[in-house]
């Protein structure tokens, strides 16, 4: 683990990572551990490269995450806020703050529902579906470059093998999909 002169310490590598906690807690399944840790350690650099590939096109990691729910609520692109909020695993004050910046921005609009006046509707707008288009565009070289080493046969595998552990999360911690606090 060498240190860059005068920049943050280096991340240990994960042998080292896993001699430590083995080192300090003997009961430690170094199998399992590196697989939680690749798995927390891929997701943190995703994340990082996908918000590097979303300031490139003028919006950020959490205005994706919105784009995206509206997106795959089918046309004509419109939600709650409430609803948007539970999709994110946001508090309602987090998404109305979300909402404001991108409404300044001319990503989405927020009116009155004209059924029922009391409710608001936020709903996707030409300028949002574009970023939100840009964005998949530079995903989806990101993800196959990604995953260019793995063959067809890997790929698949991979994929089962994911979403069972996904299932697992999602069956025996049912709340996992909100956050503890407010990202922003």
């Amino acid at each position: 683990m060498a240190d860059t002169p005068g920049g943050p310490p280096a991340e240990p590598t994960l042998d080292e990572q896993i001699a430590a906690y083995q080192r300090e807690f003997q009961d430690l399944d170094p199998q399992v551990e590196a697989i939680v840790s690749a798995l927390g350690r891929l997701n943190r650099r995703m994340n990082v490269a996908y918000g590097r590939q979303t300031a490139e096109i003028g919006i950020s990691n959490t205005e994706w995450e919105v784009l995206k729910a509206l997106v795959l609520s089918g046309s004509p692109y419109r939600m709650g806020p409430g609803e948007l909020a539970r999709r994110l695993g946001l508090t309602p004050a987090a998404m109305t703050h979300r909402i404001d910046r991108m409404v300044q921005e001319g990503l989405v609009t927020r009116d009155r529902d004209e059924n029922n006046r009391v409710r608001v509707i936020v709903e996707l707008t030409p300028q949002g579906r574009e970023k939100w288009l840009a964005a998949m565009r530079l995903a989806s070289v990101f993800e196959e470059d990604l995953l260019q080493d793995l063959t067809p046969v890997e790929r698949g595998l991979l994929g089962e093998v994911l979403i069972r552990l996904l299932r697992r999360v999602e069956e025996t911690q049912p709340d996992a999909g909100g956050r503890l606090t407010d990202l922003d």
